[in-house]
């Protein structure tokens, strides 16, 4: 007598990887984004969203909230039920929070413009506190294509 298992597609995967707080670790962060949604089949346009995100957010991590011998952490999530690929970084300094610079900078400063990038990048972005004295900034991409723009 033989019985067939029902295979349910896998609708959700997630990644996570503590890495050292340092530019081999943004780096790392980014390669690691990219070789995960690529083997997680994710669209192009919406993969390569997240890459930049995560490169901009390691990058933060590693420049504005560095705390000797503390890394940083990355998240990865794909839900395709919900259409979405969610990125998150964490790190140790919950008290240096993401600003957005406020519109009208005129932009020529060495830093300050990475966050303008993620919120042109991304659908949705915030952050949380991460306990004990870290935060996570997240950021959302939706996997449809946005409306083409005439």
């Amino acid at each position: 007598m033989s019985t067939s298992a029902t295979e349910f597609p896998l609708t959700v995967r997630s990644f996570a990887q503590r890495l050292i707080c340092s530019p081999r670790g943004a780096r790392r962060a980014r390669v690691l984004t990219r070789d995960h949604l690529l083997g997680w089949e994710v669209p192009y346009d919406p993969a390569e969203r997240a890459e930049h995100v995560v490169a901009e957010l390691a990058s933060n991590a590693v420049r504005h909230a560095r705390v000797p011998g503390r890394g940083f952490k990355l998240g990865l999530r794909l839900d395709r039920v919900a259409g979405v690929v969610r990125v998150e970084v964490t790190d140790a300094r919950g008290e240096r929070l993401p600003e957005v610079p406020p519109r009208g900078v005129d932009g020529e400063g060495e830093s300050g413009r990475g966050l303008l990038l993620v919120v042109a990048l991304t659908d949705r972005w915030g952050w949380e506190p991460y306990a004990p004295s870290g935060k996570t900034v997240w950021a959302e991409i939706d996997l449809k294509a946005p409306p083409t723009r005439a």
